[in-house]
């Protein structure tokens, strides 16, 4: 228990110092975009290809791929139930800022420290279905949703999980790991190395963009999203640690990614729907505290 109470008060200390570095103006604000692009083209497709190498991975475990996928799924159409009656922007909004889930920057990190390779390995096959969710698919559902003469198009999904250097290495690793092949192991020695990095650098970056700009008269809204985010959050979390048949390492990983926060990526998806930015913020970074107390707490019971 002393063990993992020390890990997660250490991760929360890298995000506290990022915070404050900024606050001190050692960060600037847009030091914050410069960090993200380190980690997720760097540091994060590391650690995807660190951990996948040597997993000898069954086609049976593509189902936590479609597990990620559901989630967002799920969280999509409740977004769409709570807006009955409501404006168009109103809709779009909580489609957006009630969906996906931010893995690669912030529970993967924790996968890392607590669960070993067979925990990222689901880890990262629940994310890659979880990025068709944050990373373009919630962007067009809600672009539909709030009236947009494009509608829904699969092509910016595509486009968008193309483009993304974790997702082709997720895709990579994924293929690879299917036909019993792997990387040389110059390569994956390298990434290791870089792999290391990647816990710090995450929990840096979320302390660095870390922001509280909403509105105080809409914190009915954020309590209301919140809410219901983890009262889904926890329902899940129950079921794939109980119900599902998966060895007890795969369970363990599925409850703690049914904690993430919402997707780092919802507060540029409001800005390109014009919507308020502030109050998306303020719902991410709570999202972030919330979601760092009940993992902590979901470790210390299932470790």
């Amino acid at each position: 228990m002393t063990e993992i109470l020390i890990k997660a008060a250490s991760f929360v200390a890298i995000i506290v110092v990022g915070y404050v570095l900024r606050r001190r103006g050692f960060f600037k604000e847009e030091d914050f975009y410069v960090l993200s692009k380190i980690v997720l083209k760097i540091t994060l497709p590391a650690a995807i290809i660190s951990n996948f190498s040597g997993i000898d991975m069954k086609p049976s475990m593509l189902l936590l791929s479609l597990l990620g996928l559901g989630g967002g799924v799920i969280f999509v159409t409740m977004a769409f139930l709570i807006s009955i009656g409501k404006s168009g922007e109103e809709r779009a909004f909580h489609i957006i800022n009630m969906s996906g889930y931010n893995i690669g920057n912030f529970t993967l990190p924790f996968a890392q420290g607590f669960l070993g390779p067979l925990g990222v390995v689901a880890t990262s096959l629940f994310d890659s279905g979880n990025a068709l969710v944050c990373l373009g698919g919630s962007y067009s559902i809600a672009s539909m949703a709030k009236g947009g003469k494009s509608g829904f198009s699969i092509r910016p999904v595509i486009k968008s999980l193309l483009t993304s250097v974790p997702f082709d290495a997720y895709l990579l690793m994924t293929i690879l790991s299917l036909l019993h092949l792997s990387l040389p192991s110059p390569v994956v020695s390298f990434t290791g190395i870089i792999a290391n990095a990647n816990a710090f650098m995450a929990m840096l970056m979320l302390g660095v963009g870390f922001k509280m700009t909403g509105d105080r008269s809409q914190l009915g809204r954020i309590v209301k999203i919140l809410g219901i985010r983890y009262s889904i959050s926890i329902a899940l979390a129950l079921a794939f640690y109980f119900l599902l048949p998966f060895a007890l390492e795969y369970r363990q990983a599925l409850t703690i990614l049914a904690l993430s926060p919402i997707a780092s990526s919802s507060p540029a998806y409001t800005a390109e729907l014009k919507g308020d930015i502030g109050l998306s913020s303020a719902v991410n970074s709570l999202s972030i505290i919330i979601s760092v107390v009940l993992i902590t707490g979901t470790l210390l019971m299932i470790l």
